[in-house]
C-alpha cells in the first residue's frame, strides 16, 4: 500500500484551509458583485460563503489564471488545456497531456454544473472546489508543480496584482489564486439543453425519437436514472459498473482502503455528454454508442459491480432512442458562449 500512503500525503498537502463557494449567473447586475443568482428553471441555489462571494474583479482574475499555461511548471499547460469550453469543459483524448507532455492517470471530466459537486476528483478525495485546484498544480502527470512557487513567478504580473488588490485586497498568493479559480468555474452553468426547453413546456424540443429515448431513460427497464437522476444526471455516488474484469485503477480504494471500494469512481453527469467523449474513467469508450453497448451488455463480472446492472436486451431502435435522448443534453449556448473564452 505505498502508493497509498504516497496519495494521501500528496493530497493531504495540497488540502490547505481554503474554504469558498460560488455564485452564478450569466450577467453581472451590478459594477463590482451580484446582487442575485440567475439560475436555469428547476435549479436549486448554489451557496457560496461570506469571504468570497461572487464579484466582477474575482471573476474576471480567475478567468484569467484558468486560462493561464504559467500555472505549469514549464509553462505548457493551463487548466483549459483539459477542460476545453467547446467541449463542455472537458478534454478530447482519453489521458490529458500534463507538463514535459506525461499523460494524466484519468480521463479529464467536465467541469458543466461544478458548482453543485459535494466533493471532487473521480475518486471523491477532495471536499471543495478550493482544494481540487490544489491538486493538478502538485501532480507530477498534470502541472508539476507548487502554488507558492506559481505565486512567485506571478509577482511580476501587474495585471494580476491590480485585479487581486481589487478582488481581495491583497497582493497574488495561493489564497488569491485558488479562491479567483474556484469563483470562475462556478459560473459554469448549464441548463439550456432541448431537453430543459422541453421540461419547461417547449415540447417540440424534443423529437419522437428522443421522447421514446427519455421515456425509456426513465423506465425501470434501464434504470439509468438511479444513478443518473436529478437535475444534474447524476447522484454523485460511487460506482464499479463493470468496466473490466480486473481493473488497472483501484479507484476510491486509493482513498478509502476499503475492499468494498475498489475500482469505484464518481457517477458523471450526463449533461452535455455527447460532447464529452471519449468516455468512462480511462476515456476508454470512444463513443456513445460504445457506452449504450456496454450497458446493454450489462457489463463485464465483477464481484463489485453495481447489482443492478444486468442485459438489457434493447433493440436497434431503442439505443438509437437513448442516444437521441443523450444528445438533447447538450446545452448548444454554454458550448458557445463567449464569457467563458479568451480571445486569442
Amino acid at each position: 500500500m505505498k502508493k497509498t500512503g504516497r496519495f494521501k500525503r500528496s493530497i493531504t498537502t495540497a488540502l490547505l484551509p481554503l474554504l469558498f463557494s460560488a455564485c452564478i449567473g450569466l450577467q453581472f447586475y451590478r459594477s463590482d458583485q451580484m446582487t442575485r443568482m440567475e439560475l436555469p428553471a428547476g435549479f436549486p441555489p448554489v451557496s457560496f460563503p461570506e469571504d468570497n462571494a461572487f464579484t466582477k474583479q474575482r471573476w474576471a482574475l480567475g478567468k484569467l489564471l484558468f486560462y493561464d499555461k504559467s500555472l505549469s511548471r514549464d509553462s505548457s499547460v493551463s487548466c483549459a488545456s483539459c477542460h476545453l469550453p467547446g467541449f463542455a469543459f472537458s478534454d478530447t483524448t482519453a489521458l490529458s497531456k500534463g507538463a514535459s507532455d506525461r499523460a494524466g492517470t484519468q480521463n479529464a471530466p467536465t467541469l458543466t454544473n461544478v458548482a453543485y459537486n459535494p466533493y471532487y476528483t473521480r475518486l471523491g478525495g477532495v471536499s471543495t472546489l478550493e482544494k481540487q485546484i490544489l491538486v493538478p498544480i502538485q501532480e507530477h502527470n498534470e502541472f508539476d508543480f507548487n502554488i507558492l512557487s506559481i505565486a512567485q513567478r506571478l509577482k511580476v504580473n501587474k495585471t494580476y496584482q491590480t485585479l487581486s488588490q481589487q478582488a481581495y485586497g491583497r497582493p497574488l498568493d495561493y489564497y488569491v489564486i485558488t479562491r479567483s479559480i474556484a469563483n470562475f468555474e462556478r459560473t459554469l452553468i448549464s441548463g439550456n439543453s432541448p431537453y430543459d426547453r422541453f421540461k419547461n413546456g417547449h415540447k417540440d424540443a424534443l423529437n419522437e425519437l428522443a421522447q421514446k429515448g427519455m421515456t425509456l431513460f426513465y423506465s425501470e427497464k434501464t434504470n439509468c436514472s438511479l444513478c443518473h437522476g436529478g437535475f444534474n444526471f447524476t447522484n454523485y455516488g460511487f460506482e464499479n459498473n463493470g468496466l473490466y474484469e480486473v481493473y488497472k485503477d483501484i479507484g476510491r480504494m486509493r482513498l478509502t482502503e476499503k475492499e468494498e471500494d475498489r475500482s469505484k469512481f464518481k457517477v458523471p453527469t450526463l449533461r452535455n455528454i455527447a460532447v464529452t467523449a471519449p468516455y468512462m474513467h480511462d476515456g476508454s469508450l470512444k463513443t456513445l454508442e460504445d457506452v449504450i453497448e456496454h450497458y446493454n451488455s450489462g457489463g463485464k463480472n465483477n464481484s463489485l459491480k453495481n447489482p443492478v446492472l444486468k442485459p438489457l436486451y434493447l433493440n436497434t431502435e431503442e439505443k438509437q432512442a437513448l442516444i437521441a435522448f443523450l444528445k438533447s443534453l447538450t446545452d448548444s449556448t454554454f458550448l458557445s458562449n463567449e464569457k467563458f473564452k479568451i480571445k486569442s
